[in-house]
């Protein structure tokens, strides 16, 4: 790819059914498999991308023009195919999937509203297209393959001394430098298994995968955890998951279940939470979706939590199948609360109010202090908008 072109990644309409993930991210910062989208589109174009996104998240994450541009809809999941079909694309031309955009070559600087101005090329083979909120988890084992593979070829694997560990089939195991585990049992049989750069895995974890734990993770004790996992960067985990996506630095330091479930950055699960991943009926289930404003029929029989980012609940808190959390929410009491909690919420099955945005940043302050993290200027505008376009799903009593 000629160095005077120039990478930017929108966001499509995927944007509203990936909501609460995309309130204070672009599409492409979202995390799956082992890193971000971005990150991903990066390390096969070899190149840096800027985004197109909403106008209230611009600033954080600008746009970066030039001569000509490629617009690739951050949604897909990059590979060898596609991108090799990108890069292919001449001026004024659009690959498509299903006709729907994956990327423009054009000299505009906006994203282009309309295919009608150009020569439509269709994409050679199926990509891999995170379209909902809940493609975060069901997709997570396939992309966390594929990160596997293209991440640790060619890189030399940490030798961990004997610590009691036990490694079933080691070849499918890459501990990165600076991991420490200690009485652990590591099962790659039904897919890899990924410990990034500082991460402690202490004594009596079981981790059957496909897992990736992202850099400076901590698993507590006795902690169990099956296949199609990611625990993002920053996080703390004990208790047991399975086919959970954590985007980072947030804890769920203690006992309790997690299914089938997406949590944002910044979250914290009080001890003891439990969340359904099956109805009583083993029916499929139904999703709140941000952009129908309405419930909506999913195929799937699994689906436990998704919870926006900043978003905490207290000790033995109760979540039913396919809880929707939108960002900073306050979640406590008796009682199994909505399957959709709007942005900003306070309360739990007794009742909810509007968390009010000064308590809010105060505790998202105090939390990140924690882990010496500052609130920018920057982040706090973005929340700020966040908790004015979410007034309109929030009733006070």
């Amino acid at each position: 790819m000629s160095q005077q072109k120039n990478i930017i990644l929108f966001d499509g309409p995927e944007r509203l059914n990936l909501l609460p993930f995309t309130y204070i991210r672009p599409v492409a910062e979202l995390r799956i498999g082992i890193n971000t989208l971005r990150e991903k589109w990066e390390a096969f174009l070899k190149k840096s991308c800027s985004y197109a996104t909403q106008d209230y998240l611009s600033k954080k994450y600008p746009i970066h023009t030039s001569e000509l541009n490629y617009f690739i809809n951050a949604s897909y999941v990059p590979s060898e195919v596609l991108v090799s079909q990108i890069e292919k694309l001449k001026p004024n031309q659009v690959l498509v999937f299903e006709n729907n955009p994956i990327a423009f070559y054009t000299e505009k600087h906006e994203l282009p509203k309309s295919l009608d101005d150009f020569f439509k090329v269709e994409v050679e083979s199926d990509p891999i297209h995170i379209k909902t909120s809940s493609d975060l988890f069901s997709k997570n084992a396939a992309v966390l393959e594929l990160d596997f593979e293209r991440l640790t070829q060619g890189k030399k694997n940490q030798i961990i001394a004997d610590s009691g560990n036990r490694l079933i089939c080691p070849e499918r195991i890459f501990i990165e430098p600076g991991a420490k585990l200690s009485c652990t049992v590591l099962n790659a049989t039904d897919g890899p298994i990924y410990i990034g750069k500082n991460t402690e895995v202490m004594e009596g974890a079981m981790l059957r995968g496909p897992i990736a734990l992202c850099d400076e993770v901590k698993i507590k004790m006795g902690t169990k955890i099956y296949g199609g996992t990611t625990i993002g960067p920053g996080s703390k985990i004990g208790g047991e998951l399975n086919n959970v996506l954590f985007l980072g630095n947030s804890n769920k330091g203690h006992d309790g279940f997690l299914g089938n479930a997406v949590i944002g950055e910044w979250c914290n699960i009080g001890s003891a939470t439990d969340a359904s991943n099956l109805k009583n009926n083993y029916s499929k289930v139904r999703i709140w979706n941000y952009s129908s404003k309405n419930f909506a029929k999913s195929e799937l029989q699994f689906c436990g939590l998704l919870m926006g980012d900043y978003s905490r609940c207290g000790i033995h808190s109760m979540f039913n199948t396919a809880t929707v959390i939108g960002i900073n929410t306050n979640i406590f009491g008796t009682g199994f609360p909505r399957t959709f909690i709007p942005s900003y919420s306070y309360g739990g099955a007794q009742g909810l109010k509007t968390y009010a945005f000064t308590k809010a940043m105060e505790a998202n302050i105090a939390m990140m202090k924690r882990k010496g993290v500052e609130l920018s200027e920057l982040d706090l505008e973005i929340l700020q908008a966040v908790f004015d376009q979410s007034a309109v799903w929030r009733r006070d009593p």
